[in-house]
């Protein structure tokens, strides 16, 4: 598997449960915060559920 870093680019305020949640499980917390993790289908659904709030790069 690739890795991927995903970084935070945008508030959690305001956003529904369901994808702090998402962010939670993630290990987001804050605007630009990093997690670099391997690219399984179940982070890359994690992500494509929070896309507008995070940036992904591959490593």
């Amino acid at each position: 598997m690739a890795k991927i870093r995903i970084t935070q680019i945008k508030s959690r305020i305001g956003r529904p449960k369901r994808q702090k949640k998402t962010l939670d499980a993630l290990g987001l917390r804050k605007i630009n915060g990093s997690v670099e993790t391997e690219a399984t289908p179940q982070i890359l659904g994690m992500v494509t559920k929070v896309r507008h709030l995070v940036k992904v790069e591959e490593l």
